[in-house]
């Protein structure tokens, strides 16, 4: 037993000494060991998150970039749609594309690369007049988004030690506040430089990117040798370290879940400002409110879901979130009360929102061998399929009403629910 300790030291002793020659110095200071693995400073969460803002900081903005085409360029609500259509579509079909590129080779630049090129291309949006050169700007800025995303992802994976669900909602918040801020931005440019401003999104990307391209190196660095200790630590306890394995059904079934979670949370986002006016009848700047409440509370409980499922489990808090999520939206469907109506969107909140990391570290965790591939699944199709499906449901309430259409949608959150039943539990989740 002695003669297996003095290896494993003597092992660990080599390993420390090549990746101080790389510059990886002061290692073991900066990170400690935890039942189940190494947790590397938190530093690297919070840039991931930071990156994750600037990146959708560009994508946020372009709802409110799309009310100055029509005033300035003449273009209809039908030209306007499509280039929605075409930023969120195109996204969510390359990005588990580039999950699939990620997992084959690690390629960090990446992150680099789909922050600037979401930046830049949609700081260009303002520069032309004419509609295609614009649906082409935009759908690159979409494709910029798609590569960002799979590989930002499989990092916060690696640097989150046991705190998954604690990492990835600090990552996810990151992402939802620049949803919130972009529209800000692009309107306080536009409004001062005129459609120039949209330039200003340029320099969002560019200075990211930097900031990307000089820190990464140091963070892959650092995981490498978490990994390379953790194995050693392994060794040493008897252990061995198992090779994860891809659950391709486990996986299906958590995707069926992610394609009604997104119809409900799409159909909300598009239908609560119409409900608000014609149901509850109050004004427009009423109706935005209730958004923004709603998109505020999503900022906080995203950070809170990801805290609870560590401490839960990532499933109970899936479970509970849309057990919840069902009954409240057909309470919305019923109530023509504003004051209920604006109470009813701190449950639906907290529903939507809370679940949020604990599919994506699902996805990863049935996609053990595939980590890239599942958060540019769970990631990409979590903002687009609802959006391909609401003109659907807007045919719905053309014809049946918004009452009807706030039931329909909370049949397909009682689909949901019945989804996250059937959901087995990972071996290592």
């Amino acid at each position: 037993m002695q003669g297996s300790d003095a290896f494993v030291q003597n092992r660990q002793i080599q390993i420390t000494g090549i990746f101080q020659q790389r510059g990886v110095i002061g290692f073991q200071k900066e990170n400690k060991f935890i039942k189940g693995g190494y947790e590397l400073n938190q530093k690297y969460i919070y840039l991931l998150a930071l990156a994750h803002l600037s990146n959708d900081i560009t994508i946020g903005a372009l709802p409110a970039i799309l009310p100055f085409f029509v005033s300035q360029y003449g273009m209809d609500y039908s030209s306007v749609a499509g280039l929605m259509f075409a930023s969120c579509f195109l996204s969510s079909v390359v990005q588990p594309a580039f999950g699939w590129l990620a997992d084959r080779k690690s390629r960090s630049w990446y992150m680099s690369l789909g922050v600037l090129l979401s930046g830049v291309t949609m700081g260009m949006a303002g520069l032309f007049s004419d509609y295609w050169t614009i649906f082409t700007v935009i759908t690159l800025s979409g494709i910029g988004s798609a590569i960002f995303h799979p590989e930002a992802a499989r990092m916060v994976n690696k640097v989150s030690g046991n705190k998954r669900g604690t990492a990835l909602s600090i990552f996810s918040v990151g992402g939802n506040s620049g949803f919130a801020v972009g529209p800000m931005i692009a309107v306080a440019s536009i409004t001062a430089l005129g459609m120039s401003g949209t330039t200003v999104l340029c320099f969002v990307g560019l200075i990211m990117a930097m900031i990307l391209m000089a820190l990464v190196p140091k963070m892959k660095a650092e995981i490498a040798q978490a990994s390379v200790s953790e194995h050693i630590a392994a060794t040493k306890n008897g252990g061995e370290e198992k090779a994860g394995k891809n659950d391709w059904k486990a996986f299906a079934r958590l995707t069926l879940l992610i394609v009604c979670s997104s119809i409900v949370i799409c159909g909300l986002r598009s239908f609560i400002p119409l409900y608000w006016v014609d149901v509850l009848g109050l004004s427009e700047a009423a109706a935005g409110s209730a958004l923004t409440l709603l998109f505020t509370l999503g900022v906080v409980t995203t950070l809170i879901g990801g805290m609870m499922a560590d401490k839960f489990g990532y499933l109970t808090i899936v479970r509970m979130s849309y057990v919840l999520l069902a009954p409240m939206v057909a309470l919305l469907s019923q109530t023509t009360n504003a004051a209920i109506g604006y109470l009813l969107m701190v449950p639906i909140g907290l529903a939507m929102f809370s679940p949020f990391s604990s599919v994506v570290v699902l996805g990863q965790s049935y996609l053990a061998r595939s980590i890239g591939f599942a958060s540019g699944v769970t990631l990409g199709l979590s903002f687009s399929v609802g959006g391909v499906i609401v003109p659907l449901i807007g045919r719905f309430a053309d014809s049946h009403g918004l009452t009807a259409t706030m039931e329909l949608l909370t049949m397909v959150a009682v689909l949901a629910a019945l989804c996250s039943f059937v959901l087995p539990k990972p071996e290592k989740c």
